[in-house]
């Protein structure tokens, strides 16, 4: 789902856990160090001292929010893998669906923009030019070698509620207290697997996640689940490496989007269908401009919102190669699905009842991510229970600051869809997220030096389910 804000994080939920070396400013320059003896003889200084806010996670939000916090003075750890979705769990050779003007990472400043990094490395970003998944990926790691003080390649494995702040704990054994935390945990906790292919081996069944190189499917029949834009592309990139890829939806037609308009064209043309970081026309334009009203319509309106705006469809790039290479079987749901030979056979219903079967050697499921705070397993179940959430969902009910109803605790990303809208599924929304969640910290820390207050959530908010 590469249109999809890919967050990183450096959050244990049951995936491949990663430790590395750390990236630390030196003159203004930063590089990877596996030792630093100075931070070691910092720690033990600090002792028991509180940080200001830890931020987990290091994609464009985590690193977004850490840049601006970092420029507000506030006493910082940043902790996870920079760009880790997007450098472990997005194929090869997959382009990013929005337009290169809107990916920035979001520097108080304004500066380190895509075409800061693409200026200093000769290439180019064009309107209307798909950007390459590795170009992206390359500037974000350049974004926070510079906007960022330091980032510490850390699996966090939990984060405990501790009097009037935090403690989180990582792999090394680390526990860090901070006042206040910032979750920017991408989408990686989230994956949603359909439940007839949950048995199944990870060699006869998988996630589009899962994949960083595809050439292992060359030769080999593969069914693809799906119809956005994640479906559509690793389904296109299957065949060219080599595959023999089919692609099953419960959709009764595949979307396309339309190539953007031009940058430079007449008023009447601009106002009839206005340009935004989540495309043309004018929904585009509020939920990208507006997350903020968004927030302020009834819960159910939210919810809705963010369960059905910007919903699946292709790139219009894309199109031309998928459609002479990919068959397609619409208007089918997986009913069942079992071991059988050396593959699959899936039991498939059509809309009308009609029942067939379709053996297959490997299933990919490339049915995105549903935002639920019960995967969130690094925070403890009291927490998890108590959340206040929006309306009918499993995701958290925000201030306007991304503060939970549990004072100190802020999300940002996928999470937060439910009550600023879509653009919290795209890159274009870390740049609000990052100043409205600075703010919030900001409230809060001046809360504590005083008397704490703890935002009421909204009255149709509900607690989290376990």
């Amino acid at each position: 789902m590469a249109e999809a804000v890919k967050q990183e994080t450096g959050a244990a939920y049951g995936g491949t856990v990663r430790a590395a070396g750390r990236v630390r400013a030196d003159g203004g320059r930063s590089h990877i160090a596996h030792t630093d003896p100075h931070r070691t003889a910092q720690k033990k200084e600090q002792g028991t001292s509180m940080y200001d806010l830890v931020v987990v996670g290091a994609g464009p939000y985590g690193l977004s929010i850490a840049a601006h916090a970092a420029a507000a003075g506030l006493r910082l750890r940043v902790l996870g893998r920079p760009m880790a979705s997007w450098r472990d769990h997005m194929p090869d050779g997959m382009l990013l669906k929005s337009e290169p003007w809107s990916t920035d990472l979001s520097d108080p400043a304004g500066g380190h923009t895509l075409a800061d990094y693409c200026a200093a490395h000769e290439l180019t970003a064009e309107h209307g030019v798909p950007l390459p998944l590795d170009t992206f990926a390359a500037y974000g790691r350049w974004f926070g070698e510079r906007a960022v003080p330091q980032v510490e390649e850390v699996t966090v494995t939990a984060v405990r509620p501790d009097g009037d702040g935090f403690h989180v704990e990582t792999d090394t054994g680390e526990q860090i207290p901070a006042r206040t935390v910032a979750l920017a945990l991408g989408v990686m906790p989230f994956v949603n697997r359909p439940w007839p292919l949950l048995e199944l081996p990870p060699e006869l069944a998988s996630h589009s996640s899962d994949h960083r190189d595809l050439r292992r499917f060359s030769g080999q029949d593969v069914t693809v689940l799906g119809s956005g834009q994640s479906a559509l592309e690793t389904a296109t990139l299957l065949a060219e490496q080599g595959a023999r890829p089919r692609l099953v939806a419960r959709a009764d037609h595949l979307r396309w989007n339309a190539p953007p308009q031009p940058l430079a064209r007449g008023r009447l043309r601009a106002l009839r269908d206005p340009h935004s970081g989540l495309g043309t026309g004018w929904p585009n334009w509020l939920w990208s401009k507006l997350p903020g009203a968004v927030r302020r319509l009834p819960s159910g309106t939210r919810v809705h919102i963010a369960e059905n705006a910007l919903g699946p469809a292709g790139a219009w790039w894309l199109r031309e190669r998928f459609e002479p290479a990919v068959p397609v079987l619409l208007s089918h749901r997986v009913r069942a699905a079992a071991p059988q030979d050396d593959g699959v056979r899936l039991h498939l219903t059509h809309t009308d009842g009609r029942t067939e079967t379709l053996d297959t050697q490997h299933v990919v499921a490339a049915t995105g991510f549903t935002p639920d705070l019960g995967r969130l397993r690094l925070l403890p179940l009291q927490v998890r229970t108590t959340l206040r959430t929006v309306g009918g969902s499993r995701a958290p009910e925000l201030s306007s600051g991304f503060e939970s109803s549990w004072p100190g605790l802020f999300f940002a990303g996928l999470l937060t869809a439910p009550s600023f809208g879509p653009s919290m599924r795209f890159v274009y929304g870390a740049g609000f997220t990052a100043a409205r969640l600075l703010r919030g910290v900001q409230r809060r820390l001046g809360d504590r030096r005083g008397a704490t207050t703890i935002p009421r959530p909204a009255r149709d908010s509900t607690p989290a389910a376990h």
